[in-house]
């Protein structure tokens, strides 16, 4: 069970820490064209995305503060349930949820 959280927390850190990346170096442009949401509100989510998949992994990794794990964890978790509303508002229900939905359980678990 602890090699299956310990896979489990590396694949959410490492899609979490590029989805972060991501939004810290694209041009604002690039991401207000499908969703407009203001720029910096999106550079902040990228940033704690990209904390939030450092800390799914170091804490633990280090021994330094193991408790620090599922706190960001449960900050992640709150971010999907805002991209779920945020996918389900702009685009509709005609459009999948189900993305950003399913991470947030996998957060969770992870928790």
């Amino acid at each position: 069970m602890n090699v299956a959280l310990w896979i489990v927390q590396g694949l959410l850190a490492a899609l979490f820490v590029f989805s972060g990346g991501m939004k810290l170096v694209l041009p604002i442009e690039k991401m207000t064209d499908p969703v407009a949401l203001p720029g910096l509100f999106l550079r902040f989510i990228g940033v704690c995305e990209l904390l939030g998949g450092i800390g799914l992994i170091l804490p633990s990794l280090l021994r330094i503060r193991p408790g620090l794990t599922p706190l960001a964890a449960a900050g992640l978790i709150v971010i999907m349930i805002g991209a779920t509303g945020i996918t389900l508002a702009y685009i509709g229900l005609e459009a999948s949820a189900d993305s950003p939905e399913s991470l947030g359980k996998v957060g969770a678990l992870s928790a």
